[in-house]
């Protein structure tokens, strides 16, 4: 499944990236479904979310 191998490989890229790399990723990266989306979300600095919302405004 390309799809998924895909997603983990941005999961993985997310969970190592520094703040702003994973507002960029998150604000960039397209064709995620609702859920991975979320999955991503897990590892996002709750504090920052703020900026999150932000930057998607």
């Amino acid at each position: 499944m390309e799809g998924n191998s895909n997603f983990q490989h941005i999961l993985e890229s997310f969970k190592q990236a520094d703040l702003e790399k994973k507002i960029e990723m998150y604000t960039t990266v397209r064709g995620l479904s609702v859920e991975q989306y979320k999955e991503l979300l897990k590892y996002f600095p709750i504090k920052e979310l703020g900026r999150l919302e932000q930057a998607m405004g």
